[in-house]
């Protein structure tokens, strides 16, 4: 199964964004061609195919930006319409836009239309056959979990619990069943009796989630079947994989001495510096207007300045000033510091808007111009929470050894915490991140960024 930063992607999903694609773009391909006579040898089918592709990629975007590729969770095939008819309008007014920058890119109106339609009419029916694939886990790969204790659980939770997973559990071995087992799979006492009685051709890996596995493991069966070419691996390995983070609570100090991940070269430093101060730079010029209107407002609003400064803990520990635009009232931490919480009554009207927005975050650019923080990385956190947070979760402290970020992968795949126990779910996403920390990675959670941004998720 191909992997994507240490992370399995589904040959299913994958072979699905690339069909629906091709449908797109060859829809509109033949229809516009049939409609206006355009052949293969004419001069006019190359332009033909670029506009048909830019039309094809604005629609594939708008699905993506709609959380339309995100199959994690079942939609029934009214929310499938109603979202995919909010994409094309939005891919329709994209469109209009450049046919109005770009008169050349235009696709005739009367045929336009209809291929628009036939897109419409297919790809929903393209994607109800695909959610009913999901549903009867046909193309799955078929697993064999030794272990039924916690760390089964999590894994077990993680399969069941996503409706595109592209895995079945069709086995346990372990003396009991655990206790979440919505598949109704079978016990074995040993990895030799699974493979008989299901059929070693039936089993595509073994995955091995024991809670301790000192003298525990059955090695002389997993090695006999290693042998025989089958895939054997590690519970801990599959889940990260599988998840995008770290199980915090199960992982080893040999994690971290042995991974040759966790660190940053100096060609890596150098590139992801270099891009955090340039993109930063472009950022600030572009949304200039925007942060300058936007500071009228707060001070216009209610008493106190526009800007908000806060003490961080940043990289290696050290203290600086976080810089956003203030959204609470002046004397919001008059009784202490505390976390924000829902429905917050210290954020002003305004301060909503721009906390949802994400455009009180703005400001922090100028401390990744200046070097205190980088675009991409965990987010840091006031020195009185993580001294605390040190103090309840292990290897808390690993965070804070490159600098922090505007935004990064727990942010974009976790909502807003405010308590102990979001902050160690949060923890398992930043670990992966300084794992598989590259600029690549980097780029990726920028664009993945953009979505949350644009459907403001997890703002508080």
């Amino acid at each position: 199964m191909p992997t994507f930063f240490n992370q399995h992607l589904s040959l299913r999903n994958i072979a699905f964004f690339i069909a629906e694609g091709l449908f797109i773009f060859l829809s509109f391909l033949i229809t516009t061609g049939i409609l206006s006579g355009t052949t293969l040898q004419s001069d006019a089918f190359t332009i033909l195919v670029f506009k048909t592709a830019l039309v094809s990629v604005i629609f594939q975007l708008c699905l993506y930006f709609f959380d339309l590729y995100d199959f994690g969770q079942s939609i029934s095939t009214l929310d499938t319409f109603t979202r995919m008819s909010q994409a094309f309008g939005v891919g329709c007014i994209i469109l209009g836009t450049i046919y109005y920058l770009a008169p050349q890119l235009i696709i005739q109106t009367d045929h336009f239309w209809p291929a628009y339609f036939i897109v419409c009419v297919f790809v929903l029916i393209l994607r109800v056959m695909y959610h009913f694939i999901l549903r009867k886990k046909i193309f799955v790969e078929s697993i064999l979990l030794v272990g039924t204790g916690k760390a089964a659980q999590d894994i077990i939770h993680e399969i069941e619990g996503k409706h595109d997973a592209p895995y079945k559990i069709v086995g346990f071995v372990g003396t009991v069943l655990p206790q979440f087992n919505p598949r109704g799979s079978k016990l074995f006492a040993t990895i030799t009796a699974a493979l008989e009685d299901i059929g070693e051709t039936h089993i595509n890996r073994i995955i091995v989630a024991l809670d301790d596995s000192r003298g525990t493991a059955p090695i002389q069966e997993l090695l006999a079947y290693k042998l025989r070419q089958g895939v054997v691996e590690h519970g801990a390995a599959f889940f990260e994989r599988t998840t995008g983070k770290l199980l915090v609570e199960r992982v080893t100090p040999s994690l971290f001495i042995y991974s040759d991940g966790f660190k940053l070269t100096r060609v890596k430093y150098l590139l992801k510096r270099s891009s955090d101060f340039i993109l930063s730079v472009l950022i600030l010029l572009i949304t200039s207007p925007l942060l300058l209107v936007t500071a009228l407002l707060i001070t216009l609003e209610s008493p106190g300045g526009a800007f908000y400064r806060q003490e961080r803990v940043g990289q290696f520990g050290k203290i600086f000033k976080i810089i956003k635009f203030r959204s609470m009232v002046a004397d919001a931490e008059k009784d202490g510091a505390v976390w924000a919480r829902e429905n917050d009554d210290r954020v002003t009207r305004l301060g909503a808007i721009v906390r949802k927005l994400r455009i009180d975050e703005l400001p922090q650019l100028w401390n990744v111009i200046v070097g205190d923080m980088s675009l991409v990385g965990p987010r840091p956190e006031r020195d009185i929470f993580v001294r605390r947070l040190v103090e309840v979760i292990p290897y808390y402290n690993i965070r804070h050894q490159i600098k922090p970020g505007i935004t990064g992968w727990a942010q974009i795949n976790y909502p807003y915490g405010a308590s102990e126990e979001d902050a160690l779910r949060k923890l398992e996403y930043d670990l992966y991140y300084m794992k598989n920390i590259s600029i690549l990675f980097d780029y990726f959670v920028l664009f993945r960024t953009v979505k949350t941004v644009f459907f403001g998720k997890g703002a508080r």
